[in-house]
């Protein structure tokens, strides 16, 4: 759990902040090499999710989006100085409480999972 959590994170990192230098890039008027470097971003964004050990890509990015969600407001709170309301709070636990149900709820039966086990991303074919 501890791994998915530090992918998570770090895909938040590469999803927020490359957007944000595509942001910059484009409406404050900083150039090419910020947008440059926000496509790039993004692109490593793609390739952090791909770590996760769940071979479930949409429950990844679901689980995602609500990391997304939080990251986001943190992003905007350490970099643009903002200040979410109680309604942003509530709404990114929220967001939080769904990340958990999806990603870390035990799943026993073979319905749960296509492949009738947890496939811990060793590469083995199955």
């Amino acid at each position: 759990m501890v791994r998915s959590l530090l992918l998570f994170v770090l895909a938040a990192l590469t999803e927020i902040g490359g957007a944000w230098l595509v942001w910059q890039g484009v409406r404050e008027h900083r150039g090419l090499l910020w947008i440059a470097a926000g496509v790039l971003a993004l692109g490593a964004y793609g390739f952090v999710a791909a770590f996760q050990q769940d071979p479930h890509f949409g429950r990844v990015l679901a689980a995602y989006g609500g990391i997304f969600v939080v990251g986001s407001l943190a992003w905007g709170v350490v970099v643009d100085r903002f200040r979410p309301d109680r309604y942003d709070l509530i709404g990114a636990l929220i967001c939080l409480i769904g990340v958990a149900v999806i990603m870390y709820t035990p799943r026993t039966s073979p319905d749960d999972d296509a492949r009738g086990d947890r496939y811990h991303g060793s590469g083995e074919a199955r």
